[in-house]
């Protein structure tokens, strides 16, 4: 899968972007001057501080290298480093020995990619949408909502005068055992031929 995809990709083209989604120093400025504050620093030692409280022409600098990094399609190998803290589940946190399943990671990321990063998301969140099913990973909406929606389904069978069973099944691991370079396949022919 890995060899078809590298193979398919080079053969990909988009359309030409155009000048309501290209980057522009506002953009990074505005970016920069929402970042919060308080954060953890970077695997170099940056934080949002640094940033905000630089000379303007760092903002102008930044678009520069965003527009090189759009223009070859190259990420800097330092926007793809971080580090993970372990922050501890809130559950049974002093009534038994911890374990590595009683943490979750927190990756902290490059500041300079999670700007780059913003913007991306600014100019580009129209192309970026999702199908309205999962509720995972989505901003406002939560387990409540996923229960609310189950419910729904269950009332309506059972107004119908039908049952419902219900099965759950644990996939929090599945993202990190799926093949990628099928699902970029599988999404590429589905842009393409669906």
């Amino acid at each position: 899968m890995k060899a078809e995809y590298l193979t398919s990709r080079p053969n990909y083209c988009g359309s030409p972007i155009k000048d309501a989604y290209k980057l522009d120093t506002e953009l990074v400025s505005t970016i920069v001057g929402n970042l919060k504050h308080g954060k953890a620093v970077d695997i170099d030692g940056f934080s949002a501080e640094h940033l905000q409280y630089s000379h303007p022409s760092v903002c102008v600098i930044l678009f520069k290298l965003f527009r090189v990094i759009m223009l070859r399609s190259i990420i800097p190998i330092g926007f793809t480093r971080s580090y993970i803290v372990p922050i501890p589940k809130p559950k049974d946190l002093y009534s038994k020995p911890l374990t590595c399943d009683d943490f979750r990671g927190i990756a902290i990321s490059s500041v300079l990619a999670k700007v780059f990063e913003h913007c991306i998301l600014d100019r580009f969140a129209s192309f970026l949408s999702t199908s309205p099913n999962p509720f995972g990973f989505k901003k406002g909406i939560g387990c409540n909502h996923a229960i609310r929606s189950i419910r729904n389904i269950v009332d309506s069978f059972n107004r119908g005068g039908s049952t419902a069973s219900l099965c759950a099944i644990d996939v929090s691991k599945a993202f990190d055992r799926v093949n990628h370079h099928a699902l970029f396949l599988a999404e590429r022919n589905n842009v393409m031929f669906g």
